[in-house]
């Protein structure tokens, strides 16, 4: 399906992208903030990233679904990209320049690599979000985790990894942070049930926002009858205080173009370039599988929308963006319909800055954990894990592999692991079958028909190498490519070296409807 909206289609779904939009800002925010923490960059950075990705990539996004913003994925490389250029403002214009190379990207036709991720890995990389974003918020909801709020890798930065993390959980639970985290999880599995989805005021209102509000609130009777329950300063969000446009102005930093003639601006900016180009065509190809409307994102577009948001973030202080899946999923799940709900996320996410810090700053991370948690369930269900499981082994372990490899690694060493294997499968699905096999017994030899299939690639070589190569002396091969639209030449020139050789095995050779391959004789 086409991805087409009009205006009127975008007006007449705010009243769900709106509360979806919503629900996209609560989870984005201490996103935003715990990546840029973790990239070493100035706190204001990533919400900069956040509100360009909302109100700029949004509007010139083909999709209608996804969100961009930060990106975990992108930390270490914002983190070496600093230090190898020394200075903030010069990483700052290597951002630019990494989002002109995607807007290249995007005209080159560059896209088109994002629809050769098999089905199988895609869903995979789905359901290990889903199963690191449950992992990873357990320590956040139980206020036992210092690490960054929306850290991904499975080695984390204060040595611990995605399971000894939770084992430590265990032994520094902050009651009230968990308390919290309870009502708010028990209150979102309520918001879920049909018959809350019949009130119609439950309907307009999402739960994240009640969770959000009622933390607050729960909070503020700890800090003043149980102050023993009140959850730590570490473990709420942390957004900068900003009373007036002039204080914005001075937070923000702006690139050094003198650093120009630095080669390794380059290295950085073509590094950024590539690894968030790969990581958007994967998240826009993710989020139009969870697509109630299956609608498709248009790919070279998409990288288009990117490299102007690079460009505008890296001019205005921001670090680098990308589609990111877990925002994306939230909106997916919050009932999101159209884009509308990433531009409003950015709305409130610029909002949040000028106005209500003073509130954002008293919500505990243990209740956004809470949201997460539904969101990584819902990636990740049961359901997902048996249907695989009914497409047959070819659909399955590649599935499994990229779960298992992402959970260990990265998203990005994860998938390319798990496209491995997905290839390995399609490799071998093709040397099965591109052609169609018939022997005919006579008195004097026998007859061997090869037909060969509708298409046949380079990949079909090997097989039909062997084949030709295991027929019986003395036989009679016909070899017809009459139902081929397209041979490859390589089996071409290996049909034709074939029928030149046959005869020192007293194989009597024909073919038809195959054309003729002029081989070069090189003795």
């Amino acid at each position: 399906m086409k991805n087409t909206s009009s205006k009127s289609d975008y007006f007449a779904s705010l009243g769900k992208d709106i509360p979806a939009g919503l629900v996209v800002f609560l989870v984005a925010l201490p996103l935003c903030l715990g990546i840029s923490l973790a990239s070493g960059a100035p706190l204001l950075a990533g919400i900069i990233t956040g509100v360009v990705g909302g109100l700029v990539v949004s509007l010139l996004s083909g999709s209608q679904l996804s969100v961009s913003g930060p990106a975990a994925g992108l930390t270490v490389i914002v983190l070496n990209g600093i230090e190898t250029l020394q200075s903030y403002e010069a990483f700052l214009l290597a951002v630019v320049l990494a989002g002109v190379l995607q807007v290249a990207l995007g005209f080159l036709k560059a896209g088109v690599i994002g629809l050769y991720f098999p089905s199988s890995v895609i869903k995979g990389m789905l359901a290990a979000i889903g199963l690191i974003l449950i992992l990873k918020q357990i320590p956040h909801f139980m206020g036992a985790d210092d690490d960054f709020f929306g850290e991904m890798n499975f080695l984390q930065p204060d040595g611990r990894n995605t399971f000894s993390e939770i084992l430590h959980a265990f032994t520094a639970i902050q009651l009230g942070a968990l308390i919290i985290g309870i009502i708010s999880l028990a209150i979102l599995i309520l918001w879920e049930q049909p018959f809350m989805k019949r009130i119609k005021l439950f309907k307009l209102v999402p739960g994240a926002l009640i969770v959000v509000i009622g933390s607050v609130g729960i909070n503020y009777l700890f800090l003043n009858y149980s102050p023993e329950l009140a959850v730590a300063g570490t473990h709420l969000v942390n957004l900068p205080n900003i009373s007036s446009m002039g204080e914005l102005q001075n937070e923000l930093r702006l690139p050094a173009f003198d650093q120009l003639t630095n080669p390794s601006l380059y290295v950085v900016a073509f590094t950024i370039a590539i690894i968030a180009s790969l990581e958007t065509l994967l998240s826009v190809e993710a989020v139009d599988k969870l697509d109630p409307h299956k609608r498709r994102t248009p790919n070279n577009r998409e990288l288009k929308a990117q490299g102007v948001g690079n460009i505008i973030a890296g001019m205005l202080g921001g670090i680098p963006m990308t589609a990111v899946i877990v925002r994306s999923s939230a909106n997916v799940a919050a009932g999101g319909k159209t884009k509308m709900s990433a531009f409003i996320h950015g709305i409130f996410l610029l909002l949040s800055v000028l106005f209500l810090a003073g509130f954002l700053n008293q919500v505990p991370l243990s209740a956004l954990a809470a949201v997460l948690l539904m969101v990584g369930y819902k990636l990740t269900k049961p359901t997902l894990f048996k249907g695989q499981l009914k497409l047959g082994h070819e659909q399955f372990i590649p599935f499994v592999v990229t779960i298992v490899a992402i959970l260990f690694t990265d998203l990005l060493v994860g998938i390319l692991i798990g496209l491995a294997v997905g290839v390995f499968f399609i490799l071998k699905a093709n040397y099965k079958s591109p052609y169609f096999f018939h022997k005919e017994e006579h008195r004097d030899k026998e007859t061997i028909r090869i037909k060969l299939s509708e298409h046949v690639s380079f990949l079909n070589k090997a097989s039909i190498v062997l084949t030709l190569e295991k027929l019986p002396d003395n036989s009679h091969v016909i070899i017809d490519g009459a139902n081929s639209e397209y041979i490859d030449y390589d089996v071409l020139e290996a049909i034709h070296e074939f029928k030149k050789t046959a005869h020192e095995r007293g194989i009597f050779v024909e073919v038809f409807n195959v054309e003729e391959v002029q081989v070069l004789d090189m003795h």
